[in-house]
């Protein structure tokens, strides 16, 4: 076995990584951007060494940068994690000739499968089963054309190289392929510096299930079950699960023996993953294989008590394979799913910036939390915005679903927005609890899994109200305990008044509206009022993640866990909401009105201003154009006015938060 490691790659997985070699006593190296300097992955390793600027450009993709720490650093082997260099082949074969173990499959394997054109011709030798289509070298317009009208429509436009959606078209009928085969062409030149592309056959609501498959250096392979991937969002996947809720046990033993047969086409070595297309019918088709381990590899391990990375480190280290085929068994069944820091209400826009509060579920047998930050951490503009991975397992699929549920329950994320809600949507949402989402599911019904507009029901604000005061309460006879006088009924905080308990405004801010909620009483006893809406409730009591009350004389038990500044609350319908603590009466407030400037929503790069000092603009108009997380963002005027100050420059660097424009009052 190896004794130093070094890591070439961040965050989550590099952390993962870490974590299994300090099990297994090795020594572990990690390599880290000037943005990740402080990162957990650095923090968590046994040394560290600097490679370069903040984009992966300048670091993490400079291969020759990371072969030097090795060298320097004595490493014997290098873990690529997953992206970056995972499946480059040539830092593959120059960690090899550097005399340094690539923890990964031979570059000749990588190269075989990095082409889909190459990969489907070599699967088509080994009688693994391929979608109807053309993957020839012959890329003539008219060819394409008259192999699109071979293969009929609707088909599949991909491109030869990469992955991720890019250059994917589909098109329904032969007078819209010339266009659509000129835009996937475009789009893979820019992606991936070839415009070679392949035709499919479109198969109408497909699955995605995958395998894993193992092998070693004597030639053995075996595969490790299967993994459903079915819930996709422009090709990103959103959900992960083993075993599929699709397959019986004939056409797993069929999937299986294929995945293992494509692998032993390329002469595998270490952990790849076959992925398949399943049509309605069963029928199966070979897609791609990753020449790596995948994201979604926990789901694996859970149901099989198995550590991949182990098997990674062994396998490269010459051991054979641990198992043999009939000896992989799987119990229960598990489920993964990614927090990321993004808006799913506006088109999933990445966001980011430091991680002010975040609560996560207590790790246990049923629940494993795979992540790269904590809380106090910044989530930055040049990396993938994931936060962490959260799984869950149990003995079956609807236990595991409700263990998924109570996971995310229980998370919080204050700073950049997450995708938190999105998820319980979806873990609830009855095309996954009954198992029959398909591919584009979640493209075409989008809305049914979005918040949306609708402002929270008074009940909920009710409640809310309920939990701020009483935890303000908590605050104030804790005070009163430690004064000098705790028997003072003027140092409560119940708004007590000679003869009867006075009014309190508390005053709850929900994705920029506000609002005022009238409360007498104290102590769970309260007289509330919300506009026209009035509610008594009567025996609150709240445990900091409970509370439990009567509301007209209706109980009602909901999640709500509360502090001075935040409170978020599950309804009865498992709807997320959360609230800031806004100031009781507006010239509290020491903020500066949202109206009178624009700020930074994250770190990013000014491309473009279009405004001036002394400017008179009107509402809605376009002032700057920003650019972040490889997106251009359009920060507009929110009202009419004149600019009394411009404090960004095109080509600036500016932070999350920096005031870029001012309005005069």
């Amino acid at each position: 076995m190896f004794e130093r490691v070094l890591i070439a790659n961040r965050g989550e997985i590099a952390c993962r990584v870490i974590r299994t070699c300090r099990r297994l006593g090795i020594h572990t190296i990690a390599v880290y951007s000037e943005a990740d300097a402080s990162a957990q992955h650095v923090r968590l390793a046994d040394e560290a060494w600097p490679i370069g600027g903040p984009r992966p450009t300048d670091s993490y993709l400079r291969g020759e940068a990371i072969l030097e720490v090795a060298k320097k650093a004595g490493a014997q082997a290098i873990h690529p994690g997953y992206g970056f260099l995972s499946e480059n082949t040539g830092f593959a074969r120059a960690c090899t000739e550097a005399g340094i173990a690539f923890i990964g499959p031979k570059p000749e394997s990588i190269d075989a499968m990095g082409s889909k054109a190459a990969a489907k011709a070599l699967m088509e030798k080994h009688a693994v089963p391929l979608v109807p289509g053309y993957h020839g070298d012959n890329q003539n317009p008219d060819v394409l054309a008259a192999q699109a009208r071979k293969t009929g429509f609707p088909l599949m436009i991909k491109a030869a190289s990469g992955g991720g959606g890019k250059g994917m078209r589909i098109v329904r009928s032969e007078t819209e392929f010339t266009d659509a085969l000129a835009s996937a062409q475009r789009e893979a030149a820019s992606a991936f510096g070839d415009t070679r592309v392949i035709l499919e056959r479109y198969v109408e609501h497909p699955r995605h299930i995958e395998f894993q498959v193992f092998g070693d250096t004597s030639g053995h392979v075996i595969h490790l079950n299967e993994r459903e991937c079915s819930a996709q969002r422009r090709y990103q996947k959103v959900l992960e699960e083993t075993p599929s809720p699709f397959l019986d046990e004939a056409r797993r033993a069929a999937m299986g023996d294929a995945a293992v047969a494509a692998a032993k086409a390329v002469d595998y070595v270490g952990a790849g993953t076959v992925e398949f297309i399943v049509a309605q019918s069963g029928e199966f088709f070979f897609m791609e294989m990753n020449t790596r381990l995948q994201v979604e590899h926990p789901v694996t391990e859970l149901t099989l008590g198995l550590d991949l990375v182990e098997w990674q480190l062994r396998i490269a280290a010459g051991e054979p394979l641990p198992l043999s085929q009939d000896q992989v068994k799987a119990h229960g069944h598990a489920i993964e799913v990614r927090l990321y820091a993004e808006d799913p209400d506006q088109n999933f826009l990445p966001s980011s910036g430091r991680l002010q509060t975040l609560r996560l579920p207590t790790r246990s047998t049923h629940v494993r939390i795979d992540g790269g930050v904590v809380e106090g951490d910044t989530v930055t503009i040049f990396y993938d915005p994931m936060i962490a991975k959260l799984i869950v397992f149990d003995s079956s699929r609807s236990q595991a679903l409700q263990r998924l549920r109570e996971a995310l329950a229980a998370c919080e994320i204050i700073g950049p927005k997450s995708n938190i809600g999105f998820l319980e949507r979806l873990a609830r949402h009855p095309a996954v609890v009954e198992g029959r989402i398909d591919t584009g599911y979640l493209d075409r019904h989008l809305d049914e899994f979005l918040t949306g507009d609708a402002a929270p029901a008074d009940r909920v604000l009710f409640a809310a109200t309920v939990a701020a005061l009483m935890h303000d309460e908590h605050a104030a006879r804790g005070e009163v305990a430690a004064s000098s006088d705790p028997h003072s009924p003027w140092a409560k905080g119940d708004a007590w008044r000679i003869g009867h308990h006075g009014k309190r405004i508390v005053a709850l801010s929900w994705r920029e509206q506000r609002f005022e909620i009238e409360a007498r009483g104290h102590d769970g006893d309260y007289q509330l009022r919300h506009g026209e809406a009035s509610c008594t409730v009567h025996g609150a009591r709240h445990d900091g993640a409970t509370l439990s009350a009567r509301y007209d004389d209706e109980a009602q038990r909901l999640d709500v866990r509360s502090d001075a500044q935040h409170l978020l609350i599950h309804d009865a319908d498992g709807q997320r909401y959360s609230f800031a603590r806004a100031p009781a009466f507006a010239w509290e407030s020491t903020e500066s009105s949202g109206g009178n400037q624009i700020i930074a929503p994250m770190p990013g790069r000014i491309v473009l201003v279009k405004a001036s000092t002394g400017d008179h603009v009107e509402q809605g108009q376009e002032l700057l154009v920003m650019e972040a997380m490889k997106m251009e963002l359009a920060l507009k005027a929110p009202r009419a006015g004149t600019i009394e100050s411009v404090s960004a420059s095109q080509g600036e660097f500016v932070e999350a938060d920096a005031v870029l424009v001012r309005f005069a009052d």
